[in-house]
């Protein structure tokens, strides 16, 4: 995630995270940004602004696994090998994109493949808190009428049972 995003941009948003996150911490919140034990993705879905920005581990099966084609970042950087994938656990599913490498051409193969029952470390982006996400069209602004709830990876580790 780190190598997709321009450095400038990358100190700007690190600046505003910190600032949210001292908000957070005068207001007396809890921080639970780095979840040691899996989440239910089901409990996730439920109450998905309490986890907008929050770090997670969840487990589940990989389903429709998609390579991206590149896409272009808003400063201009192309970025390559990217893809989503839904991960399912029991009834609930919620589609996860793991970000391309921005600024040289990489080509490179999904990390999983459907079916793979996966533990997955990401950051949860919530719908109406603005922002961009990864679709299949490339990077995309949220709309406040959007209900997106998606999962940015940053790790992906095979489940052997």
């Amino acid at each position: 995630m780190i190598e997709c995003v321009h450095m400038l941009t990358w100190t700007r948003l690190v600046a505003w995270l910190m600032g949210v996150l001292l908000t957070l911490v005068g207001m007396g919140t809890p921080l639970l940004l780095w979840a040691e034990e899996p989440i239910s993705i089901q409990y996730l879905l439920e109450e998905p602004r309490v986890y907008h920005l929050r770090h997670v581990t969840m487990r589940g099966t990989a389903r429709d696994v998609q390579p991206l084609a590149p896409y272009t970042v808003p400063n201009g950087d192309n970025c390559y090998g990217a893809y989503l994938f839904r991960l399912e656990e029991d009834e609930a599913t919620i589609p996860v994109a793991v970000l391309g490498i921005c600024g040289r051409p990489h080509v490179r193969d999904p990390d999983i493949e459907d079916g793979d029952r996966v533990e997955v470390s990401a950051t949860i982006q919530a719908p109406s808190h603005g922002g961009y996400y990864l679709s299949f069209k490339g990077l995309k602004v949220v709309t406040e009428q959007e209900g997106i709830v998606q999962a940015i990876a940053d790790r992906i580790l095979p489940l052997v049972e």
